[in-house]
Parts: structure tokens; C-alpha cells; sequence
């Protein structure tokens, strides 16, 4: 299987280079690295479009090598599967491991989740892998330490098991490792999260122009929500939710069909 490993944190993070030592001992996978050269956090799906792209080549301390871009986690996917590497196409993306939890709400900002998810836009499976740290926050933002040892072996079975792991097409799994021993595994919906925010000057100019702090401390889970990612965590159990591109709300459909919005284009 011709895996594609990739990350927002940058192709130096130890998330990844922990993950790529774990791949490349599972047998049968042919593994290709394509990253960002730096983080690339909360980019979500965005894309390169108004120039074009560096690409330089990383030796690894092992002696493999993969590549490095100043673009952004999307664009690497692109790249791989445009055929960057000679004679390589991806089967399988892999995004991770991240340094901080994806889950709940977070997820659309994250450029973790956003690779895995080009790979389902393609056709191609996809494991998004991120890890709490020790610290044991909610908030991804807090600093903390990460041994990411046994999320990297975790998530090499979990590749190596794949074709039998009961997987619908056009999805990807979304793994959120604790920041501490794991107490078991939870397949879990998606939770929300809560952040205290608040709109806060923290310069000005004699122009006039200010400079604003916008996104606040601290972070929850819904209080009335259970077997969601984020109370898993909380649990200290890993949490796996299997995810797909299709964001209509299809119940939704019927009665706004029904509303005859055709009247609105009558002059």
C-alpha cells in the first residue's frame, strides 16, 4: 500500500517523525512524506492558487527522504497525488500526528483534518492522527510535553489492518489520542466545544489603527453531551470518528423544496 504522510505542524514536528519511523515498519507499505517547511496550524482547507509552490527535498537521519513545501496541508496532498514523487501515487493519506487535539467543533479549522479530508475528495481513504498533551487541557492551544509512542504504534496497526477495518468509501477516520495512557478506545460522534472569547485592544497607533486580541483562553465540552470525541478524551479513552465531505442536511431538504422559493425571482 503507497501511503502518504503528511501534517500541519511541518515536516520537522515530532509528531510526524515519530509517525513516519512507525509506518515505515509496517510491512507492505511504500511511504511518501510530503509536509508543509513549517506550521501550517488552523489553515483548514486552504489552498495555493495565486503563485506557485517550492518544493525542496528533506534527507531524514535514517537515510529516506520526503519533501517540503511552503504551502499549505491541502496543497501537499495535491502534490503527492499530481505526481511529485516519480512513479508514486498515494492509496492512503495519512495527517499527523498532530500536537494538540482535533475534535468536536475544531476540526473545520484544522489543517490536520483538512489533508485527510482532500484525500476523501479525491477518493482516496483517510486517517487524521492527533494527540492532548500531557497537560490534559481541552484548549490545544496550552503548552505541554507529548510522547507520542504509542499513538505512532496505534496508528501503524491501524494502517496495516485497513482493508478490514469496516470503513464506508469517501470517508476518513479522525483518531484523537489523550495526553496520557489510553483507557480504551471510543468510536464517538463529533462533541462541541466552547471558548471563552472576547474582543480585547492590545495596541494603537496615533493613526488610529489598533491591534486586537480576538480568541480568549479556555476551552469545554457541552455539559449535556455524552459519547462524543471530546467526553472520550475526557475519559482518557482514545476517540475515532469516522468523517465524509457530504455536509448537506438532508432531512432539511423536503420543507425548504416545499417553501417555493420561486416566488422570489417574480419582478
Amino acid at each position: 500500500m503507497r501511503v502518504l504522510l503528511t501534517n500541519d505542524d511541518g515536516i520537522s514536528a515530532e509528531g510526524l517523525q515519530v509517525l513516519r519511523r512507525a509506518l515505515l515498519g509496517v510491512p507492505g507499505v511504500s511511504l511518501g512524506v510530503v509536509a508543509p517547511d513549517g506550521n501550517r496550524s488552523a489553515m483548514a482547507r486552504s489552498i495555493t492558487t495565486r503563485r506557485p509552490l517550492w518544493v525542496e527535498q528533506v534527507d531524514f537521519d535514517d537515510g529516506s527522504v520526503g519533501y517540503a513545501t511552503d504551502g499549505t496541508p491541502v496543497d501537499c496532498v495535491r502534490l503527492a497525488t499530481l505526481g511529485l514523487i516519480a512513479d508514486w501515487e498515494p492509496e492512503l493519506i495519512v495527517s499527523g500526528i498532530n500536537h494538540g487535539s482535533n475534535i468536536g467543533d475544531d476540526i473545520t479549522y484544522s489543517g490536520t483534518v483538512a489533508a485527510a479530508l482532500e484525500g476523501v475528495v479525491l477518493g482516496l481513504p483517510g486517517i487524521a492522527v492527533s494527540q492532548q498533551s500531557n497537560a490534559m487541557e481541552l484548549d490545544f492551544r496550552k503548552p505541554g510535553a507529548f510522547d507520542f509512542t504509542a499513538a505512532a504504534r496505534f496508528t501503524a496497526r491501524l494502517v496495516a489492518d485497513l482493508e478490514s477495518v469496516p470503513m464506508p468509501a469517501r470517508t476518513l477516520l479522525n483518531v484523537n489520542f489523550p495526553g496520557c495512557k489510553p483507557e480504551g478506545v471510543t468510536v464517538a460522534r463529533l462533541g462541541r466545544r466552547f471558548y471563552h472569547d472576547k474582543l480585547e485592544v492590545v495596541a494603537q497607533e496615533n493613526s488610529g489603527r489598533r491591534q486586537y486580541r480576538v480568541y480568549g483562553e479556555g476551552a469545554e465540552g457541552a455539559p449535556d453531551e455524552t459519547d462524543t470525541d471530546v467526553t472520550a478524551i475526557i475519559s482518557r479513552r482514545v476517540a475515532i470518528t469516522p468523517l465524509h465531505f457530504d455536509l448537506t442536511h438532508h432531512d432539511g431538504m423536503p420543507a425548504l423544496a416545499e417553501h417555493e422559493l420561486e416566488r422570489l425571482l417574480n419582478e
